[in-house]
This record gives structure tokens, C-alpha cells and sequence, in this order.
């Protein structure tokens, strides 16, 4: 079994878990504060209150839905799904998309915004997807979205093409090898699940994170 260990600035230890039917409230709040940021921004990506319940709760069900707890505020610091399921109107059969995993809903609560809590899931992410024998780690955005595209293009992904269709916003697809982790944070290490931490204290070192299987 692959062994990958990622770590990033000490001030968070980052690990996901899954979402539980208990996290659907706060999924959705911190879903709907990014969503009305987003608009504020004029990214029409998402509705502008975020998503229905009924989008939410079948990725919590089977499992797709991570979060990152607070333990010092309380609640939900940033939530992601992660699967296997590709879009059909974006990614092709030539695409190959069974051998990706896709990242969807990614967002970080506005006060941890700069914190690098996004950088740091995406290379999780790639490390998943690693772990469970699938080559690449890929997500679509907003085709007139150029800052975020720029933002996954630093985060190591690069743009595989844009798919314009009138009833969708999104449609710029964008991939990155799932072995690829673009930052020091990078490292090998056991594999260990464990609660999210804030490790205020030691600010400007850094500190590990591990994935599962699972």
C-alpha cells in the first residue's frame, strides 16, 4: 500500500473525515457563506444561497463528503467531496474518467481564508486518489472564473480544456497527477486517521497530517 504523509503550517493539523447526517446543517452553512462570497465576487458558479439539502445528503451518505472540524471555535473549518464520479457533460470517454477522482464542493470557511486549509485538502486529495490507484485528481470551475483558475494552476493541476455549454457556469477542466504535491509539504509517513487539530503554538513550523485507505 502506498504510504503518504502531508503536513503544512503548524497552526492546523489537517485531518479530514467523513461527514455525518449530524454535519448536514453545517455543511450547508459554510456551502452557502462561500456560494454568497463567490457572488459577491460575481462567480455565478454556485446558487447564490448555496445548495438544497437534497444535493447534500446523498455525498454524505455514500461517503463522498469530508470535513475539517474547528476544535477551537467549534463547527466546520472546510468541507470537500471527493469521488469517483466524473460529469458527464464535461469529461469524455477518451477521458478515461475511472481512473480519476473528482473533487467537488471544496470550501473553506471565510475566517480561515489565506490559511493555505484549501491547498492543503487538494494535495490530500491527490494523495487519496493515489492511495487508491487512480492516476489523476481532476475538478471543473467557472469558465470565466481566471483568478480561480490561476489559484489550481498553482496548486500543481493544469487546464485539460474548457467545455462551454449556455446552462452551465462551470466548465473549466483542470487535472493533476495524483502522485504530484506541489509544496514542501509533501513527505512519507505512516498512514493514521485522526481528529483535526489547531496547533496554535507552534506557528511557522510544521506539522503532519495522515490518510486512510479508508
Amino acid at each position: 500500500m502506498p504510504v503518504n504523509t502531508l503536513s503544512l503550517p503548524a497552526r492546523f493539523t489537517l485531518s479530514p473525515r467523513r461527514a455525518t447526517p449530524d454535519d448536514l446543517r453545517a455543511v450547508l452553512a459554510l456551502l452557502a457563506e462561500t456560494a454568497r462570497w463567490l457572488h459577491s465576487l460575481g462567480v455565478r458558479q454556485w446558487p447564490a444561497e448555496g445548495f438544497p439539502a437534497g444535493r447534500i445528503e446523498p455525498l454524505i451518505a455514500t461517503g463522498a463528503m469530508y470535513v475539517l472540524d474547528d476544535d477551537v471555535n467549534g463547527g466546520l473549518t472546510a468541507t470537500m467531496a471527493l469521488d469517483g464520479h466524473a460529469d458527464p457533460e464535461f469529461w469524455r470517454p477518451a477521458d478515461r474518467p475511472e481512473d480519476a477522482l473528482y473533487v467537488h464542493k471544496l470550501a473553506v470557511g471565510r475566517f480561515h481564508s489565506g490559511e493555505g486549509l484549501g491547498e492543503a485538502l487538494l494535495d490530500w486529495a491527490a494523495l487519496r486518489a493515489g492511495i487508491l490507484g487512480r492516476p489523476w485528481l481532476r475538478l471543473d470551475c467557472a469558465k470565466d472564473n481566471t483568478r480561480l483558475q490561476a489559484y489550481y494552476r498553482d496548486a500543481g493541476f493544469r487546464h485539460v480544456r474548457t467545455v462551454d455549454l449556455p446552462h452551465r457556469a462551470s466548465g473549466a477542466l483542470f487535472e493533476r497527477r495524483s502522485s504530484s504535491v506541489p509544496s514542501p509539504r509533501g513527505a512519507a509517513g505512516p498512514l493514521i486517521e485522526r481528529p483535526f487539530k489547531h496547533a496554535r503554538s507552534h506557528r511557522g513550523s510544521l506539522v503532519t497530517t495522515n490518510i486512510t485507505r479508508s
